[in-house]
């Protein structure tokens, strides 16, 4: 008896060989019901916890909060619902399961990008450029995903244990070939593994907690005894361990809790000011999801936070939620592009000052930008100084804005 989890790119055949699995091995086969149990245990849309796997929502304002809170939700109910046996679980959250759980089976699917399109505009009937628009925005949800968790790519060969290519592959053979590594003594279930699972499903109810207490800590567990790991350095660090302890026995079945040092964790020679001069709400908007993180993680380093739009109608929809001081925005995006994105905002936000950063613009498409209010035109490769520096002077014109209406009223 074990567990298997399907990891898949799309037009990989995930759902028909998920089920074949399931009916052959008399499994039970699973896939929205992990979103469905969390919707309902903590009334979350199911929407806002997909989005929180795929990245499709930036979490303008509050960053990494409602995400880090939101798998919190998705983690609880993954490690509720692993702890049956005789179960074929495809989708995201198969990749929170960690690998202690030796009696499960994890299986990713993939395929070359011919065959993948030749599959979507079989299967969609699209062109080919809309099939690889969609298989481009496929992999960018399951590379945010899996570079949040692990920062490493989806098809990493740490997250898998076996990676079938399902360009030389029919749906049979394939099959065939989990059926006989889920048969095998390495991914029964033992006592020890299903230790494990209930080590996880107590680590993930502790870790909820710590997220809704807005702690950023890693929570793992080892036969009742919580292990927490804490990643940066904070005064007073011996009362703040007990505050933890106390967060963490409030979960029933929590009967020790021991304290790790994370390879992070520093304590800084200095306290540096407030930084009174850095926007607080940044929107970056880039189709290139690789150079959008690398950005963000760039200006991070330098104290400006950022949230991250992988498109133009992403950024439209997080802009009408919660607009941002200063938007990062590429011109040359699939779908609606730069230019349009600056045209809407600036019409509904005009507080907002946008600064476009793009790879393949012209002097035309720059004056038509300069035109529709940006506040600066810079291309790539780009300082990340010169544009930290940008980003400053763009605040400041918000916040001189925000001083002359306050005058007026």
């Amino acid at each position: 008896m074990s567990v298997i989890t399907v990891f898949s790119a799309s037009y990989c055949h995930g759902e028909e060989i998920s089920k074949l699995l399931a009916e052959k091995l008399g499994y039970r086969f699973v896939s929205s019901e992990v979103l469905e149990m969390a919707s309902d245990e903590f009334s979350v849309s199911k929407e806002k916890l997909m989005a929180a796997m795929t990245g499709s929502s930036s979490f303008l304002g509050k960053i990494l909060e409602d995400r880090d809170r939101n798998v919190a939700y998705i983690r609880v109910a993954a490690a509720k619902l692993a702890s049956e046996d005789n179960l074929v679980y495809l989708g995201y959250a198969g990749l929170l399961l960690p690998k202690e759980i030796s009696h499960i089976l994890r299986v990713c699917l993939v395929a070359e990008s011919d065959y993948r399109v030749k599959r979507a505009r079989e299967k969609e009937d699209i062109s080919e450029d809309k099939a690889e628009s969609i298989i481009k925005k496929d992999d960018d949800q399951r590379l945010n995903w899996t570079n949040y968790l692990y920062n490493v790519v989806p098809w990493d060969e740490s997250l898998h244990d076996i990676i079938l290519p399902m360009h030389t592959l029919n749906v049979n053979d394939a099959v065939a070939l989990i059926i006989e590594n889920a048969q095998k003594n390495i991914v029964q279930t033992t006592p020890q593994s299903k230790k494990a699972m209930g080590d996880f499903v107590l680590a993930a109810k502790v870790k909820l907690l710590m997220v809704e207490k807005k702690e950023n800590v890693d929570v793992s567990a080892e036969n009742g005894k919580i292990i927490i790991t804490l990643k940066k350095y904070v005064m007073r660090l011996e009362h703040h361990k007990d505050e933890l302890r106390k967060i963490a026995r409030k979960v029933p079945g929590v009967e020790e809790v021991e304290f790790k040092i994370g390879p992070k964790f520093r304590m800084p020679k200095t306290y540096p000011p407030v930084d009174l001069e850095t926007p607080k709400k940044t929107l970056l908007v880039d189709d290139e999801v690789e150079f959008v993180q690398t950005l963000s993680e760039r200006l991070q380093s330098r104290q400006i936070k950022s949230s991250v739009a992988y498109n133009g109608e992403e950024a439209l929809s997080v802009v009408e939620e919660d607009a941002p001081e200063v938007m990062v925005l590429d011109l040359k995006m699939p779908g609606i592009d730069g230019i349009e994105v600056l045209r809407r905002t600036k019409e509904d936000h005009p507080e907002t000052e946008i600064i476009i950063l793009t790879g393949h613009g012209s002097e035309r498409e720059k004056q038509r930008a300069l035109e529709l209010g940006a506040f600066a035109y810079l291309e790539k490769p780009v300082d990340i100084d010169v544009l930290a520096e940008t980003m400053k002077k763009a605040y400041a014109k918000v916040n001189l804005s925000k001083k002359s209406d306050e005058t007026k009223d």
